[in-house]
């Protein structure tokens, strides 16, 4: 199960024509359909049973789904590398769902489009968010 990311594929350019994109992305979203781009929240309304709202929430997944495969089309492979079991990432993403409904709210509403809006609700669970994966990263490698 391994996948590596080559930070060396990663430049200044790419990394803020992919900000300005989900920037835009957010955006649109807010003007069209007055909701925050929050990944959890949007693929959360997909279990609920079909209504309105399902329609743009399941473009919006698809969206995600489909740009692994027009960047590599585009630009070239992708090699992700991960070292850890497939039951350690079962459980990690579990509790990061839980900690998402917990904190109302993922990473990208709180530090994409809370931050955007001056939320200091979401200043504080983003700020929250890096120091706990700055301390999970440090004692990983460096204690344990």
């Amino acid at each position: 199960f391994p996948v590596t990311i080559l930070t060396t594929d990663i430049t200044i350019l790419s990394a803020a024509l992919g900000g300005v994109i989900i920037g835009l992305a957010a955006g649109l979203l807010l003007l069209t359909h007055k909701r925050v781009a929050g990944v959890s929240g949007i693929a959360s309304g997909l279990l609920l049973p079909w209504n309105a709202e399902s329609s743009w929430r399941l473009w919006f997944v698809l969206g995600l789904i489909a740009s692994a495969p027009l960047y590599r089309i585009t630009v070239g492979e992708i090699v992700i590398k991960l070292d850890a079991p497939l039951a350690v990432l079962v459980v990690a993403g579990i509790l990061v769902g839980y900690g998402s409904r917990l904190g109302g709210g993922c990473t990208s509403g709180h530090g994409v489009c809370g931050i955007a809006r001056l939320s200091m609700r979401s200043i504080v669970a983003t700020l929250m968010f890096m120091l706990t994966a700055g301390l999970t990263v440090y004692i990983q490698r460096h204690v344990l």
